[in-house]
């Protein structure tokens, strides 16, 4: 090990206990971190996001307007939409033939939580163009 190189750990064991203890009382539960992690994997896929994005834009799509949309093969598109709704990030009706998709507020939710303040500058690519 260098010994410049930053070490992530105390050198003392030190508690502040009470501030400690109140953080702690407001950490969710197992459960919710995992159904919380779950959801955010949901969008941690370029093709799920962009999904999501254009549901967020549509509102409601079949799977033929989302794979035109997003310019993907409907196969990989659904593959994807049922990954959306299995983290409840999607919700599916049939209506006829055919089946419509479109967030749940908890997919809405989280795809502006993810797309908000997001520069294409910074991550060094110019935004694609249709």
């Amino acid at each position: 090990m260098n010994m410049s190189e930053p070490v992530d750990t105390c050198d003392l064991l030190c508690l502040d206990l009470p501030h400690a203890e109140s953080i702690r009382a407001t950490v969710p539960d197992s459960a919710t971190i995992q159904a919380a992690a779950a959801a955010a994997r949901g969008l941690s896929d370029a093709t799920r996001l962009s999904i999501a994005a254009a549901l967020a834009a549509g509102d409601e799509l079949c799977v033929c307007d989302m794979a035109w949309v997003v310019g993907l093969p409907q196969g990989l598109v659904s593959h994807h939409l049922r990954q959306l709704k299995n983290a409840s990030l999607v919700s599916s009706r049939r209506q006829g033939k055919l089946v419509m998709y479109q967030l749940t507020e908890r997919g809405h939710q989280l795809t502006a939580a993810v797309l908000t303040g997001v520069d294409t500058a910074a991550a060094g690519k110019e935004p694609d163009r249709v």
